[in-house]
């Protein structure tokens, strides 16, 4: 997989709907940039915390996602907290996961988002459990 068609299997989701697209990933890491506009923001102007967790949980997600085989594991969100440190109203978000943990059926994410100059504007903590196929849980 690379970049390109993870955008692709993307497309007509709540990733498309908010403009993040991946652009990097490895074993361990997932960037991903989020183009500000006003339907991100809330009503003071500045990005809604939402939109910051939803980037957050996107990256942390697909980095889960590419370590599993997906024919025979679902990858789903268990817990998504964030402390947003700046208020960003334009440019470009910057999200970068680092996996933490990694476990046959748990794996956690450390995501730090910033902003075209650099500056930290949220950092979250995602967790995913990796769920076999048949699993009642899935269904």
């Amino acid at each position: 997989m690379n970049t390109k068609e993870l955008n692709r299997i993307c497309k007509g989701t709540l990733i498309d709907l908010l403009d993040i697209e991946f652009t990097d990933f490895s074993d361990s890491t997932v960037e991903a940039t989020m183009k500000i506009n006003p339907k991100h923001h809330q009503p003071l102007g500045i990005v809604h915390g939402g939109a910051l967790l939803a980037l957050a949980e996107t990256v942390g997600s697909a980095g889960s996602f590419l370590l599993v085989d997906p024919d025979l594991f679902h990858v789903l969100g268990s817990a998504v907290n964030g402390q947003h440190l700046a208020p960003a109203r334009e440019g470009t978000l910057h999200a970068r996961a680092s996996l933490s943990v990694k476990t046959d059926f748990k794996h956690i994410w450390d995501v730090e988002i910033k902003d075209d100059d650099g500056k930290l504007i949220s950092i979250s903590r995602v967790t995913n459990s990796v769920k076999p196929k048949n699993s009642e849980a899935t269904r």
